[in-house]
């Protein structure tokens, strides 16, 4: 529905007002009062209304987002995992090379790589599907590692994976074989 004003008819005491200070001469207020006395519209005052409704559709998608904030080692459980084995690789790969002479630091650097290797295969998802086969990877690495950081001879880290290998597969068949 539209509806349109054209004219509009004010109250005496509004256009009084509104004459007295837009106008300076005295008669001409005069004049204009005693026309809106007497109910007068004023065709110079015109506005236009109009009137009608529209139906808006919304479009509107919903965010759930939990009240507590993930801290970083949450959202990324991987990366959490490998620094954590690096930490103890590196304890484990320094007191190797103290142990054996071969260096502190050069022990601390291979255990910080098996220990970040051991902490990806411990919280690999195929690997909880497979925990025997998890247990045996994680003594080869390990194996690997000590050979690597304080191994003698002929080959140390190759000798010392078998070895682990089999230490992480005969734990692993004592474990989960039932």
């Amino acid at each position: 529905m539209v509806e349109i004003v054209n004219q509009i008819s004010f109250p005496p005491s509004t256009l009084e007002v509104l004459v007295m200070s837009s106008f300076a001469s005295q008669a001409t207020a005069t004049i204009i009062a005693a026309a809106s006395a007497a109910s007068l519209t004023l065709p110079c005052f015109a506005t236009t209304t109009y009137t009608g409704s529209v139906n808006h559709t919304k479009h509107t998608t919903t965010t759930v987002r939990s009240s507590t904030q993930k801290t970083y080692w949450q959202q990324h459980p991987k990366v959490k995992s490998a620094v954590v084995g690096a930490g103890v690789g590196t304890a484990a790969g320094a007191l190797t090379g103290l142990v054996t002479h071969k260096g502190i630091v050069r022990g601390g650097m291979i255990g910080a790589g098996t220990g970040a290797g051991v902490g990806l295969i411990r919280s690999s998802d195929t690997m909880r599907r497979h925990p025997i086969v998890k247990n045996a990877a994680t003594g080869t690495a390990v194996g690997m590692g000590l050979g690597l950081a304080g191994g003698r001879g002929s080959h140390p880290a190759v000798k010392a994976g078998a070895v682990g290998g089999a230490v992480g597969l005969g734990y692993g068949l004592f474990k989960d074989l039932h």
